[in-house]
């Protein structure tokens, strides 16, 4: 597997423009199989998940092909196809979203159970409950969900969990009901922006759906849908990604395409922290002295810190002065990037689904392995900040949800390089560090 190498510390400044979002793109995707046009989709990023999407709707008959403008273009060519392969699927979660377009479209639907990164328990319950209050009839099958309807019906679905709405069964259930006959009441709806994304998608197609950015979605059911071109919306959680970068590194960075309203909670802590944000046209400027106050960080849903964030907040606090704390609400397990931290040396303490920090720690080099994509993240900022060369394996997690992102960290002045294995082994700076030995926090 290929590394990055990273050497810091460095202070990051420029000018940075963010690529569509991944989270609004693969929905989008698994939806064009509801339309009998072409479909193009303008600001799709070029990252794995997406190739692995293709690879998904390639199987069920349809066409996918970047074309040299960067445009992603959807068409089905063949209507037969019910099964999605499972390897595929099991690599990402998003690839589970084909399951309402399969069953509304093609009255069948077979879709492995979703795989995707390891950050807790995830069910897929309200999904299935959603699309059987249309009328589906769902079987599992040997890691498969099997589900048939010669025509769904409206209905009202509620997809309020435990930890929130569910922003993948939103968009299975949405994408059924648009081709159901009569009206859906969609009742704890999610409201984060991809969601929105995906209906107004929908909309262009021809689907009749009110409510959008609300818990209470109302779809009114058309016989056919047409094709469209579309553009997706930027990508918020890379937009937080380097604005936190900014302030772990004491930096100055604009952020082109980064819209407020979707980073609201993100700049309030960050603000919070003692960082400058200014918001202008089409981007967010943020400004960092280095001196950072710790604040108590809670993720959850929208529009609140999203669960997507909270691994690269965890990064920056370790940088700043006193004590506070991450509590993830909505994936109380996801944690796995703190092993790694302790290993460049920072002071984290896990308490259930809250960590403990204490800083500033000053950060020293080390060899880490991401474990997840936004963890992978994490350790990127943090490795950043550390003194001297660092060396972060498992890229390949990295590389399913940002688009070119070391590249974009060099032309804001790090100092980054994508090693090939072969160069990954030699010379390399190694620490070591378990529960046992970490600096840990005093129990609360």
């Amino acid at each position: 597997m290929e590394a990055l190498h990273i050497e810091g510390p460095v202070r990051l400044s420029g000018e940075v423009t963010v690529s569509g979002a991944k989270n609004a793109a693969l929905p989008i995707m698994a939806a064009s199989i509801l339309a009998d046009g072409p479909v193009v989709l303008d600001a799709v990023p070029e990252v794995t998940d997406v190739r692995t999407l293709a690879e998904v709707l390639a199987a069920l008959g349809v066409y996918c092909h970047r074309q040299p403008d960067g445009t992603l273009r959807l068409e089905t060519i063949a209507n037969e196809a019910c099964q999605a392969p499972r390897g595929p699927v099991r690599r990402m979660r998003a690839g589970f979203c084909v399951l309402g377009p399969l069953l509304a479209r093609r009255g069948r639907a077979v879709v492995p159970l979703p795989g995707g990164c390891r950050i807790g328990r995830r069910p897929v319950d309200l999904h299935l409950q959603g699309l059987a209050a249309l009328g589906a009839e769902i079987q599992v099958k040997d890691r498969y969900i099997v589900a048939r309807a010669r025509r769904l019906h409206g209905a009202v679905v509620n997809l309020l969990g435990p930890r929130g709405p569910t922003v993948t069964g939103t968009a299975n259930v949405m994408s059924a009901a648009v081709l159901a006959r009569g009206v859906t009441t969609i009742r704890g709806a999610a409201v984060e922006p991809e969601v929105v994304d995906l209906g107004r998608f929908l909309q262009s197609l021809g689907a009749r759906i009110d409510g959008l950015g609300t818990r209470t979605v109302t779809i009114r059911g058309v016989e056919q849908l047409g094709g469209a071109r579309h553009g997706i919306v930027p990508d918020r959680i890379e937009a937080a990604t380097f604005l936190i970068a900014a302030a772990i590194t004491g930096g100055a960075v604009s952020v082109r395409g980064a819209r407020a309203n979707h980073l609201q909670a993100v700049l309030h802590v960050l603000q919070q922290m003692g960082c400058q944000v200014e918001i202008g046209t089409g981007q967010i400027t943020l400004r960092c002295d280095g001196h950072l106050r710790s604040v108590d960080i809670a993720a959850r849903p929208f529009p609140g810190v999203p669960t997507d964030v909270q691994p690269q907040f965890t990064a920056l606090l370790t940088q700043a002065y006193g004590t506070g704390t991450v509590h993830d609400q909505v994936f109380p397990d996801r944690f796995t990037h703190v092993g790694s931290l302790w290993r460049l040396g920072a002071n984290i303490a896990v308490r259930g689904a809250k960590a403990l920090l204490a800083g500033p720690t000053p950060l020293h080099s080390a060899a880490v392995r991401a474990l997840d994509l936004r963890g992978g993240a994490a350790l990127v900022l943090a490795a950043l900040a550390a003194d001297g060369r660092s060396v972060i394996r498992g890229v390949h997690h990295i590389d399913r949800g940002y688009d070119r992102l070391a590249e974009k960290l060099v032309l804001l002045g790090a100092d980054v390089r994508r090693i090939s294995p072969r160069a990954t082994t030699a010379n390399l700076p190694h620490a070591r560090c378990d529960e046992r030995s970490a600096v840990m926090l005093p129990t609360a």
